[in-house]
């Protein structure tokens, strides 16, 4: 996985220029094409980041195929590697990477390693009340939010906004922290990028989903929470980050995803038990087609992430033998 996060720096994964606040699916994706006899049922288990745009594919998959049930759970990464090694999902939405002690587990049952399929991109934004005047955030101040180690290397602890620079009424508020509960991929994600792998507080309020935190700033004047840009309502605004204190804010828009200039881009990720050279249930594969075409992308447009890039879909069809039309 970390070879794509490479190419993607290097320009390699966004062949074509976003405009801001714009972005138009990829040509070389294709438009998905029904074929006869689809019937049976799939289970998808796994990141609450991804309920709705699994619930999107879901239903648009069945405006096609009604004879098809599926199923959507989603209550955070963490519950997709041991569904797929049980063998009750058929799918495994993460919004991070397995780690090494999940694949280990997988291969030691199964003989080879879970497939990550790279389904689209996503914006984890840092998020204030829509009242709130901060105009940027650097990560090492994040850190000394959030987090009681401060790995980033800020020099203290930061409790209240007049400490990021706030004046008036906004200078003695307290900071109040909302963010996911350890089963969700974000809380893994944010940990590791946001916190440099070091601990939260035990002030920060855990919320089942990512919604939840994005209600809980929207509702609390002095909050600040993380959460996915598919997540953001009129009631919130997403600060701009930088790297460090002395790099330029990047604002949480497309341009910078597809770039790479955001801090905190991530891919969101399918796992499924594929063995290599194997052929696919013809349901299991229709599923995928579906997500990776032109109606499943924009399925990923509505529910307010980045679509994948054509590349993304060759390798992903090339790694399961799949063609645009079976």
């Amino acid at each position: 996985m970390k070879k794509f996060w490479l190419l993607a720096l290097a320009g390699l994964l966004w062949p074509w220029s976003v405009q801001a606040a714009e972005v138009k699916l990829d040509a070389e994706i294709p438009a998905y094409t029904p074929v006869e006899g689809i019937s049976g049922s799939l289970k998808s288990i796994g990141s609450d980041s991804m309920n709705n745009l699994m619930a999107l594919w879901a239903e648009g998959f069945r405006r096609i195929y009604p004879n098809v049930t599926i199923e959507v759970e989603g209550k955070g990464s963490a519950t997709a590697p041991p569904a797929l090694i049980a063998g009750t999902a058929d799918f495994g939405p993460m919004s991070r990477e397995m780690k090494s002690g999940e694949i280990d587990e997988f291969e030691k049952k199964y003989g080879y390693k879970p497939l990550p399929l790279l389904t689209s991109i996503d914006v984890l934004a840092v998020y204030v009340h829509r009242d709130n005047p901060i105009a940027k955030l650097a990560l090492p101040q994040v850190d000394a939010i959030f987090s009681q180690t401060r790995k980033l290397g800020h020099g203290g602890e930061i409790r209240t906004w007049g400490q990021l620079g706030l004046t008036g009424e906004w200078a003695n508020q307290p900071i109040s922290m909302y963010g996911r509960n350890s089963a969700s991929g974000t809380y893994a994600f944010f940990k590791e990028h946001a916190l440099g792998k070091g601990d939260y507080k035990n002030t920060v309020k855990e919320q089942p989903g990512s919604s939840s935190v994005v209600q809980g700033v929207a509702s609390d004047k002095y909050a600040i929470g993380y959460s996915g840009i598919g997540y953001k309502t009129a009631d919130v605004r997403a600060v701009p980050l930088a790297q460090d204190l002395n790099s330029t804010p990047v604002p949480a828009e497309p341009e910078f995803a597809y770039s790479g200039e955001y801090p905190m881009t991530r891919i969101l990720l399918i796992y499924v038990n594929h063995k290599p050279g194997s052929a696919l249930p013809p349901v299991k594969r229709e599923f995928i087609r579906y997500i990776f075409s032109q109606q499943g992308q924009q399925d990923v447009l509505r529910d307010g992430y980045l679509p994948a890039t054509g590349f993304m879909v060759r390798k992903t069809f090339d790694a399961l033998g799949i063609t645009s039309a079976q």
